[in-house]
């Protein structure tokens, strides 16, 4: 090897350390420009992770609500669209759903089949008080699967009697906590319910407990009660409604088997696991979808655009210090491993405080949304989010660095000095 090609890694090396030293000094001398520019390019960094978080948990919330309902499957008829009467809510289009959920529960491997109905109903914790709307849950019994936090859960529908709807009405109501704030009630006091106000007037239920089940899955406060008697307070006796009837397979039976000899069995009526209802329930729900996937795009184009161009006008600004240096006999090439040296420290440091930022930003973002809109976890960052944001903030904080560092470079030194 010639005496030329040993000493090369030598003399790069050196190159490298004088430019961390020269990048050092520039760090020191512009503490201000270069402090913005982290703070720049951290909120950069927080605007991705924030905006990006906020398109993957409005595609993952409508799924969680799902799973919380703790169920397999969800057989429905025709269309299942949400509704925003009331709150919120989905229409209820499985007509005599009681007589198939029995038929289906019968099944081999089919433990548990129980219809869901939801229902706008006036809500008033006096007959003479002011009505408010809530989305009321209609429920065969409170079951294992309704959450109850305070109190008891419903003791059965009694009054479905076979079909007869001649049985006694329990008249007792679940309520979550924040209809027992909005109501200013608890366990033990007495609300109107009904799907007009003349049936809400003439409808007294006793609140039996507190359960925070459907509002986690609706995202809205409300009141649940047998689903007979929800029926019966709107007027529904005669086609006994229902939005899904929700299926729950037999331990270690096969979720998909079941499933495929009820859409054998039942060819008229959509039968969905989880994923497929969610996807059914969101069909229609175009510019949702279209909100959460331009949100992430918007948030890695502007965290792009605004790295970019902080970086190449922090750069642009230390013009007349590189003249200066260019004068001094420094070489181009050295000049330019300082820009770039400059572009990634401030890439690194600010992407670096921005994912620090972002937790408790992501933490105080879902307090609103749960106040606001009712929805905890709105915002959901993953480990993607975090390296994409990073990797942005390093490698264009690196490149506008670059390309401002060669734009300066062949810039005539005397005339930026003048």
């Amino acid at each position: 090897m010639s005496p030329r090609r040993r000493e090369w890694p030598h003399r790069q090396l050196a190159r490298l350390r004088t430019a961390g030293r020269l990048t050092g000094a520039q760090f020191r001398h512009q503490k201000l420009h270069l402090g913005f520019a982290i703070i720049g390019v951290a909120l950069a960094v927080l605007a991705i992770t924030l905006l990006a978080g906020t398109g993957i948990g409005v595609l993952e919330t409508g799924e969680q609500r799902f799973q919380t309902a703790d169920r397999d499957l969800w057989v429905t008829s025709g269309e299942t669209r949400l509704t925003a009467a009331g709150g919120g809510g989905f229409t209820n289009t499985l007509s005599h759903s009681r007589t198939m959920a029995a038929e289906m529960e019968a099944r081999d491997g089919v433990a548990l089949a129980s219809p869901l109905a939801f229902e706008t109903v006036y809500v008033s914790p006096s007959d003479q008080g002011e009505f408010q709307t809530f989305v009321a849950t209609g429920v065969p019994g409170s079951g294992s699967a309704v959450q109850v936090t305070d109190g008891r859960g419903i003791q059965g529908d009694p009054h479905y009697a076979n079909g007869t709807y001649e049985g006694e009405m329990t008249r007792e109501v679940l309520i979550d906590q924040e209809t027992a704030q909005s109501l200013d009630v608890s366990v033990g006091d007495t609300i109107h319910i009904g799907g007009t106000l003349a049936a809400a007037r003439d409808n007294e239920f006793t609140v039996v407990g507190i359960s925070p089940t459907f509002e986690r899955m609706l995202g809205t406060p409300t009141v649940t009660l047998p689903l007979s008697e929800l029926h019966e307070i709107t007027g529904q006796t005669q086609t006994a409604p229902a939005t899904f009837i929700t299926i729950t397979t037999s331990d270690g039976t096969d979720v998909e088997t079941v499933q495929q000899e009820l859409e054998a069995e039942y060819p008229d009526y959509e039968i969905r696991s989880n994923q497929e209802q969610l996807a059914a329930v969101l069909q229609e729900q175009v510019i949702l979808l279209a909100a959460a996937g331009t949100l992430i795009v918007l948030a890695i184009g502007a965290g792009v655009a605004l790295t970019f161009s902080l970086l190449s006008l922090v750069i642009y600004q230390q013009r007349p210090t590189f003249a200066a240096l260019t004068a001094q006999g420094v070489a181009p090439p050295l000049l330019l491993l300082t820009v770039i040296g400059q572009g990634l420290l401030i890439g690194l440091l600010g992407g670096g405080v921005g994912l620090l930022l972002t937790p408790p930003a992501v933490a105080g973002l879902n307090r609103l949304a749960a106040a606001v809109v009712g929805f905890d976890s709105l915002v959901q960052t993953a480990p993607w989010i975090y390296g994409s944001a990073l990797g942005i903030a390093i490698g264009i904080g690196t490149l506008a660095a670059a390309v401002a560092g060669w734009r300066v470079s062949r810039a005539p030194s005397l005339e930026v000095l003048e």
